[in-house]
């Protein structure tokens, strides 16, 4: 569920060459990279994108804005997880560090933005929020049926706390991207199905 995005294409264009389908499919793939990458080439300024500290501190979750809308995604923790859970068998066993788990987050005032939250400990995708409390402090809110909610106040990183990071954890360095536009493809790598 992490990376199920149903796409509805029409086409208008009845006299264009008609492609395989496995073409139109490569073509459609190569578009969709190269408009994610470019429109976060204008990465925004947002408040909320940066580095944060999980509560309890077993994670980071780096935010970016790829295309207009949030993402973010375990750029560190503490111990190396997998994703045993997912509902899509085929992304079970799949690594957690550089899974998304905040997905798609539309910003829909200043400071805020609503969209997925996936949950890797138990394979569910809730909707939910995020909200900048404070400079240095991330409201994370999850909600199952619209009114149970539970959420969490994340600590934003600074660039000491990101080096000082346990020896033995998994870095952010050694797997997650380190500029927006790498950061955006991946997103758009682990996305596609």
């Amino acid at each position: 569920m992490i990376a199920v995005m149903e796409t509805r294409k029409a086409c208008i264009c009845s006299n264009m060459p008609k492609l395989s389908r496995s073409a139109a499919a490569y073509a459609g793939h190569i578009l969709a990279g190269v408009l994610f990458v470019a429109t976060s080439a204008a990465a925004s300024d947002s408040p909320l994108a940066g580095e944060w500290a999980v509560e309890g501190g077993f994670a980071h979750i780096r935010i970016e804005d790829c295309g207009g809308r949030l993402w973010g995604t375990i750029s560190w923790e503490k111990k190396p997880g997998i994703d045993s859970l997912n509902p899509d068998a085929s992304k079970r066993g799949l690594p957690t560090l550089g899974m998304p788990v905040l997905l798609a987050m539309n910003p829909t005032r200043p400071n805020h933005g609503e969209g997925q939250i996936y949950n890797s400990e138990n394979g569910k995708t809730y909707d939910g929020s995020i909200t900048l409390t404070s400079r240095n402090v991330l409201r994370v809110k999850g909600c199952v049926l619209g009114f149970l909610c539970g959420g969490q106040n994340w600590t934003r990183v600074t660039p000491e706390q990101s080096a000082g990071s346990d020896p033995g954890s998994s870095q952010s360095a050694e797997s997650a991207p380190q500029t927006s536009e790498e950061f955006c493809a991946n997103i758009a790598r682990r996305t596609q199905n």
